[in-house]
């Protein structure tokens, strides 16, 4: 399990959490949720309050409490890391319902607004660009990917303000806009891209390479800069501005295969060229737990 200890707050209270990259959900310090839930005074008597309501659970059937899984956490008594019982947000709302509790469903609320945020971040960092940051360096990508990613991310945002002005709004019209950029420059829309790189839920952008980044960027600022001249109005127009600046990156990106004598259109992913577990920062704290 690949997991990002952090704390979060609910109501000024800790939270211990731990991010699951495989799985990509959250999971909850069991304790503290109980502690929170019953305002206990400490954390002895948080941990108590747990012990018995897990035998009871367990004594009424609850198969996921008595497998329950558990992750090494930093303790809040001494600052050391020990094993303690976790859960996701599906059986931690199993687990509320047991406690008798006014804090149940804000928590519940909390909880959910903590998965989705997440979620959406590592899926689609440019949410984030400090989470972005953050996230590329602790996954191994290189300083001048990093640097050239986040340079793409305000590029980005460029075209779609520019589609915003005029008069875009609709989530559809933007996935149309891109898929029409994408399938102008490189002949393939974001869904057949992804697909071809064996891609899934992941972000397309988090895995192309440099030359894919770098004309994507092309089509993009062009089409921006020729949005700010014409001032397009409507989806029509956009389109048309859109496809005028993705043309430009598919000549480039023909002169340059010319010259290079092959496609740069790769099933390569950036993150097949990240560095190796030893060589990524904090190696000592990602072997714990």
């Amino acid at each position: 399990m690949s997991d990002i200890e952090k704390i979060q707050l609910f109501e000024n209270k800790k939270v211990r959490t731990a991010w699951d990259e495989e799985k990509q959900e959250w999971y909850f310090s069991i304790v503290d949720i109980c502690g929170i839930l019953t305002e206990q005074p400490d954390y002895d008597g948080a941990r108590k309050y747990w012990k018995v309501l897990k035998g009871r659970l367990i004594a009424e059937g609850f198969e996921l409490v008595s497998n329950c899984y558990q992750l090494k956490m930093v303790s809040p008594k001494d600052g050391k890391k020990y094993s303690t019982d976790v859960t996701d947000m599906q059986q931690a709302f199993r687990i509320i319902q047991s406690i008798p509790s006014k804090k149940a469903e804000p928590f519940k609320q909390w909880m959910a607004q903590v998965a989705a945020e997440r979620i959406n971040q590592a899926i689609d960092p440019e949410r984030s660009i400090d989470q972005a940051i953050a996230d590329y360096r602790r996954l191994g990508y290189s300083e001048a990917w990093i640097n050239q990613r986040i340079k793409t991310i305000e590029i980005r945002k460029g075209i779609t303000d520019e589609w915003k002005r005029g008069g875009v709004t609709q989530e559809v019209d933007f996935a149309f806009l891109t898929d029409l950029m994408s399938k102008t420059w490189s002949g393939l829309t974001t869904r057949e891209y992804k697909k071809y790189k064996g891609l899934t839920k992941e972000n397309l952008r988090d895995n192309i390479t440099n030359m894919e980044l770098l004309l994507n960027a092309l089509a993009e600022e062009t089409a921006t800069e020729l949005s700010k001249q014409r001032n397009p109005e409507g989806l029509s127009e956009n389109a048309g501005v859109a496809k005028e600046g993705a043309e430009v990156a598919k000549s480039a990106r023909k002169e340059v295969e010319k010259r290079l004598g092959h496609s740069v259109i790769t099933r390569e992913k950036a993150i097949d060229h990240i560095k190796s577990p030893e060589e990524l920062p904090f190696p000592d704290e990602q072997k714990q737990g």
